[in-house]
Formats: structure tokens, C-alpha cells, sequence
């Protein structure tokens, strides 16, 4: 894994009006925090799908947002992925302004959503090798990468053929591939089995020195992997506090 700057353990989160705490620990680029959204918004015509969401998580940490199908999950980890342009708010993330410097942070970003973002008939390895060549990695980068996610002897399949957990392992490899500093997680463990899932905790998971916004329906383990929680309904931001501030039963009762 690429150096990067490290958070402080005693890092805190912000609510709905709280300053973010800042810390001296900057990364490369000269943040010390990995997102800072402002009122962030955004509509599909006269519809909004996002509104209001004001949060700031640090390097390292974990924000798992919650609410119901259509709540604006996917929307937000799209916006904070450059994939679509806000209109409403300010957003930084690992230091860059979007939509003015989201070419800055494609390549420190790792996306893993519903769409694998895999050719299908393209093999395994092709698929990562492909990836590879985009970054510019090392040809050895692409079979650590196979190995970390267990799909050696399957390596040489197409996509097509191999089975939704196998899928979504291979998923997480080229997601991480290149060692991003955040990665953005749509329900990651989608289709694994717990011995799968455990397989890429190294990679996707708390432990894995990464800053990750974390899309879940699992209200007791995203709250458990999270340092900050962010709840969403109707696209609008119902509370951001610190994981173990928030009771479950108020997450619960987004899904209500």
C-alpha cells in the first residue's frame, strides 16, 4: 500500500452543525480530511435527490450513510465519485474541490457499486490487466490482486461464467487495485458468503487504512464499522454524528 497520510486515532466527526475537527496530519496532497461536504446537493430536473448533506470525515475513517431505496445513497457516493456534477454546496474530497478538480482524485478513488464495472467477456485477468495498464501499475499487481481476492485458478474465465460472489471478489480487486486513499462501497459484501466476505476485509474494510464511505442497509454492522454515521430520507439529510453516538433505532426509522 502507497504512504499516505494517517489520521489521529482521537479523530472526532461533526453533526449538522458542527466545525469539522481538524488535525495536523495531512496527506500528500495537503488535507487533513478525506471529505468535506457543504449543503451538498443535487436534482434531476425538478426532483431533488440530494439535498443539505454536511459532513466531514478524516483520513483513514469510516462514514456509513443509511436510509431506504430512492433515499439519495447512491446519488451522493456518484457525486463524491465525480460521476455527477452538484448543484447545490461545495465539495472537497482528499483536498480537491469538485466538480473543478475531480481529474485530481479519479485515480486516488476506489468504486465499488451494483455494476461490477467489468467486461464480461474479458477474463478475470484481463479485466485487471486492463485496469493495471490505466494506472500504470507493475505486471505483477494484477496476480497479487487475484490472489488477495482467492480467483487464481479462475483467473483465465470470463466474467460471464463465473458465479454473482465471484463476481463481486473480482469487483473488489479492481476497485483496489491501484491502492486508493477512499474508497466508496455501494452494500460491498453483496452476494458473499461469510468466508468471501472475511477474504476481503484487508482490502475493503475497516482495517484497511483507507478513508470509505460505506452504503448499507445493515443498520448494527454498518454502525459498528463507522466512525461517523450520515442518515438520509427523501433525499434529504436526517442527522450526521459520531457512530457511537447514534442509537440503531433511529437508523431503523429511515427504513420506515
Amino acid at each position: 500500500m502507497s504512504d499516505r497520510g494517517r489520521p489521529s486515532r482521537s479523530a472526532t466527526s461533526t453533526d449538522t452543525t458542527a466545525a469539522p475537527v481538524q488535525t495536523t496530519d495531512l496527506d500528500p496532497h495537503g488535507s487533513a480530511l478525506a471529505l468535506e461536504l457543504n449543503g451538498l446537493g443535487r436534482r434531476y430536473g425538478e426532483r431533488v435527490a440530494l439535498s443539505g448533506v454536511t459532513v466531514s470525515l478524516e483520513l483513514g475513517r469510516t462514514l456509513a450513510v443509511f436510509g431506504a431505496n430512492g433515499a439519495g445513497k447512491t446519488t451522493l457516493l456518484r457525486l463524491l465519485a465525480g460521476l455527477l456534477r452538484p448543484h447545490a454546496g461545495t465539495a472537497r474530497v482528499l483536498g480537491c474541490e469538485l466538480p473543478g478538480e475531480t481529474w485530481k482524485v479519479r485515480g486516488r478513488i476506489g468504486y465499488l457499486g451494483h455494476d461490477p464495472l467489468l467486461y464480461r467477456d474479458l477474463t478475470a485477468r484481463e479485466n485487471l490487466t486492463y485496469q493495471s495498464r490505466l494506472y500504470d501499475l507493475e505486471p505483477g499487481r494484477v496476480e497479487e490482486a487475484l490472489a488477495a481476492v482467492g480467483l487464481e485458478r479462475r483467473a483465465n474465465e470470463p466474467v460471464r461464467d463465473l458465479s454473482k460472489g465471484m463476481v463481486q471478489r473480482l469487483a473488489a480487486a479492481r476497485a483496489t487495485l491501484h491502492e486508493p486513499d477512499l474508497l466508496l462501497l455501494d452494500e460491498p459484501r453483496a452476494n458473499l458468503d461469510p468466508a468471501a466476505a472475511e477474504r476481503l476485509e484487508p482490502l475493503i474494510g475497516r482495517d484497511s487504512g483507507r478513508a470509505r464511505v460505506l452504503v448499507t442497509h445493515d443498520v448494527s454492522g454498518g454502525l459498528a464499522e463507522a466512525h461517523i454515521a450520515v442518515g438520509l430520507r427523501g433525499g434529504r439529510q436526517v442527522f450526521a454524528l459520531p457512530a457511537g453516538e447514534l442509537d440503531g433505532a433511529r437508523a431503523r426509522e429511515l427504513y420506515s
